[in-house]
């Protein structure tokens, strides 16, 4: 569904996703560079998936969630998705 300013629902949804996992990595302590590590990905795409810039595929979350000691579910869940 296309709004009126253009943006999608998808979208929005990245942004939320990737304010979630910002949200939690903050919480924890870390820092982006340290969290990209341990999730063995580029900072540079960590920062573009935080941002809400990059679709994140199954695998990347789950990578994600296991460098922040937590479900993926609970990153979607604080993403209210």
């Amino acid at each position: 569904m296309v709004r009126v300013s253009g943006k999608t629902d998808r979208d929005q949804q990245l942004k939320q996703l990737g304010r979630a996992i910002r949200a939690r990595r903050e919480a924890r302590g870390v820092s982006q560079e340290a969290l990209a590590d341990a999730a063995q990905m580029d900072r540079a795409h960590m920062g573009k998936i935080e941002r809400g810039e990059r679709n994140v595929t199954l695998l990347n979350l789950l990578k994600i969630a296991a460098a922040l000691e937590c479900r993926a579910s609970e990153i979607m869940a604080g993403a209210a998705l």
